[in-house]
């Protein structure tokens, strides 16, 4: 069985990754319910009050180890976005609803990135990451392809990629190297 609590709070130079709590749901409700934000993320409709219903109901998903949502929050505790790993099998995973709002520090999408694949290759022990992005979203393409991600397919909605933990390991010195430089330059 699996310690979650070595993935509940995940920390990195600038930025720590923690599970969500329904406290969170005006926050949530807020980034997904705004269209600078939500425009290439499944849509949302309701209250607040239903975004903590869902984040309760998330729990229990959380606590069987299937999925796993996290709040984005600088190293002052302001949050700056959210993510959510899901799909988990044998060898890989999935993450998406990556949001990163205007309180977010430089280099927070490469910090939120390598975080995220830190919880999926070390905390569940998996070989890679599966995931689509619209292909609408160019800046996330880009991002994805300058990462290293393989893209794996597209259709006209989606570019699908993977992404290998081989390279990950690979790459990871020097995105912390980036990242490390980035908060001596702040």
């Amino acid at each position: 069985m699996m310690d979650w609590s070595s993935i509940a709070c995940v920390e990195g130079p600038n930025l720590t990754l923690r599970l969500i709590k329904p406290d969170d749901a005006a926050y949530v409700h807020g980034l997904r319910t705004d269209p600078f934000y939500n425009s290439h993320l499944s849509k949302v409709t309701g209250t607040v009050q239903d975004q903590r219903a869902w984040i309760e109901g998330y729990q229990a998903r959380e606590a069987a180890g299937q999925e796993f949502y996290y709040v984005i929050e600088r190293k002052d505790g302001t949050r700056c976005g959210l993510v959510r790993l899901y799909d988990f099998d044998v060898e890989s995973f999935t993450w998406g609803s990556w949001i990163l709002d205007d309180s977010k520090p430089r280099k927070a999408a490469l910090e939120s990135a390598v975080l995220i694949y830190q919880i999926g290759f070390s905390g569940h022990n998996l070989d890679s990451a599966i995931f689509e992005v619209l292909n609408e979203n160019s800046h996330t393409l880009a991002f994805h392809r300058r990462f290293g991600a393989l893209e794996t397919g597209h259709d006209e909605l989606n570019t699908y990629f993977k992404y290998a933990r081989a390279r990950f390991e690979k790459d990871k010195m020097a995105h912390f190297s980036i990242l490390e430089s980035e908060n001596r330059d702040v």
